[in-house]
Parts: C-alpha cells; sequence; structure tokens
C-alpha cells in the first residue's frame, strides 16, 4: 500500500540525512492523515494519490510566483519537491493518449457545444485520474469543443 510506501521511504530518508525528502514525504502523509480525520475515513491509493498530485499542483503554482519575483533557491526547491512527489504519481498522459480518451468521453455523451464541456470534463478526470492535469484537459476540451 502507498501509505506503507510512504513510511519506508521516510525512514529511509531520515538514515540517509537527506532533509528535503523526508520533509516533502512527512508534509504528503501529514496531508493525508488531514484528509483522513476531516472525513474521518482510511483513504485508498488511489485517494492518497489525488492528495498526492493536489500537493504538487500547489508547487507548481506557486512556482510562477517565485519565478516572477526572481527567487532562485526557492525555485530549485520546488523543482527538488515536485521531481520527489512525481516519484509517487502515475506517468502522466501524452497530450495524444489524452486526447484519445477525451474524444472517446465526448463521443461517449454526446457533447457538441461548450455548454456539456462540465460532463466532459467530469467524464475524464474519472477515467484519467491523477495522469493528467485539469488544466490540460480543459484546454484540450475547449478546442474539441469549439
Amino acid at each position: 500500500m502507498l501509505k506503507e510506501k510512504l513510511l519506508e521511504d521516510m525512514k529511509v530518508s531520515m538514515r540517509d540525512k537527506n532533509v528535503v525528502r523526508k520533509n516533502v514525504i512527512q508534509m504528503v502523509r501529514a496531508a493525508i492523515l488531514q484528509v483522513e480525520k476531516d472525513k474521518q475515513i482510511e483513504l485508498t491509493d488511489e485517494q492518497i494519490i489525488e492528495v498526492i498530485a493536489k500537493e504538487s499542483k500547489k508547487r507548481k503554482d506557486s512556482l510562477t510566483d517565485y519565478e516572477k519575483s526572481g527567487r532562485e533557491e526557492l525555485i530549485e526547491q520546488i523543482n527538488v519537491e515536485i521531481e520527489i512527489l512525481a516519484e509517487y504519481l502515475p506517468k502522466p498522459l501524452s497530450r495524444e493518449e489524452l486526447e484519445k480518451i477525451i474524444d472517446e468521453v465526448i463521443n461517449k455523451i454526446g457533447a457538441t457545444t461548450i455548454k456539456q464541456m462540465g460532463a466532459v470534463m467530469k467524464g475524464v478526470k474519472e477515467k484519467v485520474g491523477a495522469a493528467a492535469d485539469g488544466k490540460t484537459i480543459n484546454e484540450i476540451v475547449k478546442e474539441k469543443l469549439n
């Protein structure tokens, strides 16, 4: 299970004195624990991947702010954190793979206008999970429905 892997990786990081890796894994474990306490449930591996994807997205979003302000040391650290989080995420889909899935969902739903974008987005997210980010899905769906 992914939770055990995170715990084991954290122990290894502590032994190897890899502070950045240990901190990232601790942060992910804390986020998972928070969701479990809030919802009073035990998260599945899929739900844990969603939490990790959300943490990765937060870092990617903050990266643009750091780049604008020229904070090189923070940019470097955020990039390392994103790489560490990526190890626990499924391999991202290529644009072609994603377009194929979007086409399937559009055909299944019978979507023809931009008004049906929400239904298409929901269907695609259910199929791909954390293997593609919402922004990319959104762009492709807009192209196809316009």
